[in-house]
């Protein structure tokens, strides 16, 4: 089929791997714009970008899509079917309906619960059991459309927004190439109209810890903002990121330092206490709770 592919982060890009390497021509692949990145700030291509330079791959990079004269690369491509995973525009209804069979959503979630912009980071800070992926035909909608194929996968008990991210990418490479490969024989279903969620895209500020909160929901967070934005929090006057903790039993004024030793620092909470087993001061690297301690020791 030809395929045209939009998509920016890694997610994306694993998906475009799997297309190319399942004989797919993909005459056009749209990502994001080169944003800048790293500590000089240079502006960085996508993964998706750099996997399409690698296959010498003609690649379309507008701000949006809302003006007719940004169609026309669509339009000269000839698609069979657009596939879209974590583009970050949104499509009018005029590019939907260019290739032939409409434009397929690689979406990491169980549709509808997830809906939006941050479903993994979402799933794991519900304390949800399992997510998956969903393959929809797109519509106007956010994330609204019709089901082609859903598979699900559980959530590890100690699993992260990063290491469910790379399970789930994998996921959607394969059903992606399965949904292609099947296309005519697919039955699309619509969704649910119950259990819709929205998984809002995740803002800095929601990763400050508030020791008011119950410590499970907490050590949730935790996982589910590692690795982006990373939740942090004031440790004797210092802001810390935290990148690993587990709630445990304890109790003691939301804030006070219960233990600090080599299996971590234990913080109390308003329900219970937290460890926190992996820190990282600003401007240093991730270390181990007793790494952490050798540098700036604690004490109860």
């Amino acid at each position: 089929m030809r395929v045209i592919f939009a998509g920016t982060p890694d997610f994306a890009a694993q998906a475009l791997a799997a297309i190319l390497a399942a004989g797919h021509d993909v005459p056009l692949v749209l990502t994001q714009p080169d944003r800048p990145a790293g500590r000089g700030m240079k502006l960085q291509p996508s993964a998706v970008k750099q996997l399409a330079l690698a296959h010498n791959l003609p690649v379309f990079q507008p701000d949006r899509l809302k003006d007719p004269t940004t169609h026309e690369p669509i339009r000269a491509a000839q698609a069979d079917v657009m596939v879209v995973a974590a583009y970050g525009l949104i499509l009018p209804q005029a590019v939907l309906d260019m290739p032939r069979y409409g434009c397929l959503n690689i979406h990491a979630s169980l549709l509808p619960r997830w809906r939006g912009a941050a479903p993994i980071q979402r799933a794991i800070e519900a304390g949800d059991k399992e997510t998956g992926v969903t393959i929809m035909q797109m519509d106007a909608g956010l994330d609204t459309g019709a089901m082609l194929l859903t598979e699900s996968l559980k959530i590890g008990a100690g699993e992260t927004a990063g290491e469910l991210h790379d399970r789930l990418a994998a996921l959607g490479a394969r059903l992606i190439v399965i949904a292609l490969a099947q296309r005519n024989a697919l039955k699309p279903v619509a969704q649910p109209t119950s259990g819709v969620t929205y998984a809002a895209k995740i803002r800095k500020a929601e990763a400050q810890l508030d020791w008011n909160e119950p410590a499970d929901l907490l050590a949730r967070k935790i996982r589910a903002f590692n690795p982006f934005p990373g939740a942090t929090l004031t440790l004797a006057g210092e802001p810390v990121k935290v990148w690993r903790a587990e709630p445990i039993t304890g109790s003691g004024s939301p804030g006070q330092i219960l233990a600090a030793d080599a299996d971590g620092i234990i913080i109390a909470i308003s329900h219970g206490a937290l460890r926190l087993t992996e820190l990282q001061k600003p401007g240093g690297r991730r270390v181990t709770s007793a790494e952490f301690l050798r540098g700036k020791p604690l004490a109860p």
